[in-house]
């Protein structure tokens, strides 16, 4: 039976593919804060482990993995998913702390995660895996306001480049999903914030989470000889292309 790790599994894209890799007869473990949600998957699913434990916490994501490996043998796929948007706000209303605090969810919790994958991928027997980062179109193109978490993306992607490049020797892939505007908690929060300030505001397009959880699996499922490098998938009227 196929393993896969996922951060941020209690809620938006993270919780849909986590339900969508059990319905394909994975086992799954499931990282996140909210030990309640985690909790009660793994009540419904015998191969579901809760792994409750904030991503940012070097010594409590070393025991989450090394309890999930104790459980499955192995990791053959990790889905470094955990993140944070932060403040909605230009560079000048931005503060210090709230900066820092996506970049501590962003980049180093997704570096933790990485790492800890990496280093039990590597030294597996077979030896290898696959590593999937979420990116997000802000890798690419921001939207406005969004300083903080486009500045982590960007990071990610360099993170998946070299990981990609590093992991060659060891048969460990690593691939990027970059998403827009799946129908998540953090989607919902901007469209909320747009309203506030405009009754009028025209929302944002969005689709639904569990086609980016399908081309996860996808990604998932492919032999280490072949990998997605990029991959992107957003909703289809989102202002990505073209001007305006």
């Amino acid at each position: 039976m196929k393993s896969i790790l996922i951060t941020g599994a209690s809620s938006g894209i993270g919780k849909t593919t986590v339900e969508a890799f059990l319905e394909q007869g994975w086992t799954v473990g499931m990282v996140a804060r909210r030990g309640d949600v985690l909790a009660d998957i793994a009540k419904r699913n015998k191969h579901a482990v809760a792994l409750p434990v904030d991503v940012t916490d070097a010594d409590g994501m070393k025991t989450a993995f090394e309890r999930f490996v104790s459980f499955t043998g192995r990791i053959d796929v990790m889905f470094n998913n955990a993140g944070m948007f932060g403040p909605s706000a230009e560079i000048d209303e931005v503060s210090v702390d709230d900066f820092d605090q996506v970049l501590n969810v962003n980049i180093r919790g997704m570096f933790i995660a990485a790492q800890l994958a990496y280093a039990q991928m590597k030294s597996q027997t077979p030896r290898g895996g696959r590593i999937i980062n979420n990116g997000s179109l802000s890798a690419h193109s921001p939207r406005p306001n969004s300083v903080c978490y486009t500045t982590s993306k960007h990071a990610i992607t360099g993170l998946t480049r070299s990981l990609a490049l590093d992991g060659r020797a060891h048969d460990i892939t690593c691939s990027q999903i970059d998403i827009g505007n799946a129908r998540t908690e953090m989607v919902d929060g901007l469209n909320a914030d747009a309203l506030a300030k405009d009754p009028d505001a025209t929302l944002m397009p969005s689709m639904d989470p569990h086609d980016v959880a399908r081309l996860v699996l996808h990604m998932s499922e492919l032999p280490l000889e072949a990998n997605v490098q990029f991959m992107t998938v957003m909703a289809s009227k989102m202002p990505f292309m073209g001007r305006g």
